[in-house]
């Protein structure tokens, strides 16, 4: 067998073997009482935005898609998720203090405003997430009220 073929044969049962090592899912199944739904009044067109836009990455409820368990792109996107939920958790945002609740609102707007959230690696795939100017206008007039509110 020629060095070539041992090479793209040892690929393969690489390729196979990772796929038996999965990574934890993001999947708790609950509302709790700390999620930003239970501590402040979101709007239905908000909470709609932030579940197709922004809950996979930034709480505890992620939703998987077909793809989420191929090797190595799951283990890229338990990173990105675990990254996500450590600057932002929705599913977390009651036990933030007022004045980190106020300061996430306020970057919060300023992510959408710059065009940094969601980010192009995930629309790029989830083309439900990307946001229109009008969604964008709705998100950032909510938050920017919400951090208002919490001076």
């Amino acid at each position: 067998m020629s060095l070539k073929k041992k090479i793209i044969l040892g690929l393969i049962v690489v390729l196979i073997g990772i796929q038996f090592f999965q990574p934890l899912r993001n999947q708790s199944g609950e509302v709790t009482d700390m999620h930003i739904e239970k501590v402040y009044a979101v709007p239905q067109n908000v909470k709609a935005i932030l579940q197709i836009s922004c809950y996979d990455c930034h709480s505890n409820n992620t939703r998987y898609p077909w793809y989420s368990r191929i090797q190595p792109g799951a283990w890229y996107m338990a990173g990105h998720i675990k990254e996500g939920k450590e600057e932002l958790n929705f599913s977390d945002f009651g036990t933030y203090s007022t004045r980190k609740q106020r300061n996430k609102f306020r970057a919060m707007s300023n992510q959408i405003r710059d065009g940094k959230m969601p980010l192009s690696s995930y629309t790029l795939i989830h083309r439900n997430a990307v946001l229109t100017q009008e969604e964008k206008q709705v998100l950032m007039k909510w938050f920017d009220a919400m951090a208002d509110s919490l001076k």
